[in-house]
């Protein structure tokens, strides 16, 4: 009717750096899921991939604290992170059989904005993804 009974909408939290972003994710514990976008800080820059892809050292946001991690962007990603951005990665697959630190299978899906919003989650300010890579359906 009026809107007396709607949960109000809390401000988002906007932190000063990446840096603050990325501690308050790590106290938020992600859980590791397929699919999942989780948050992370580049934090390194590895060798070019043979298809086009970019490789980098990440700082993954998981349920017990940081956890370091190679991650791509895909070989026709419109763009690709620099060093203290703060990204999310998309889990593409968790192979078990694999040491603890390669476990992890997915890529650099967008570039980050430090401001959480309360029901919508982090603020995308560039997307990694390429156009042609549809999204999954959930039914």
């Amino acid at each position: 009717m009026f809107g007396w009974f709607r949960k109000k909408e809390e401000p988002p939290l906007r932190f000063p750096d990446n840096e603050a972003a990325f501690a308050h994710a790590c106290a938020m514990g992600y859980r590791l899921r397929l699919n999942a976008l989780i948050p992370a800080l580049v934090i390194g820059t590895g060798r070019p991939g043979s298809e086009g892809e970019r490789y980098f050292r990440l700082r993954l946001a998981g349920p017990d604290g940081a956890l370091e991690i190679w991650g791509c962007t895909m070989a026709d990603a419109p763009g690709h992170p620099e060093v203290g951005d703060l990204i999310a990665f998309r889990i593409v697959r968790i192979a078990t059989e694999l040491p603890k630190e390669a476990q992890l299978i997915g890529y650099i899906a967008c570039k980050l904005v430090p401001v959480l919003t309360g029901s919508k989650g982090w603020q995308v300010a560039a997307s990694f993804t390429p156009a042609h890579l549809k999204p999954e359906l959930h039914l």
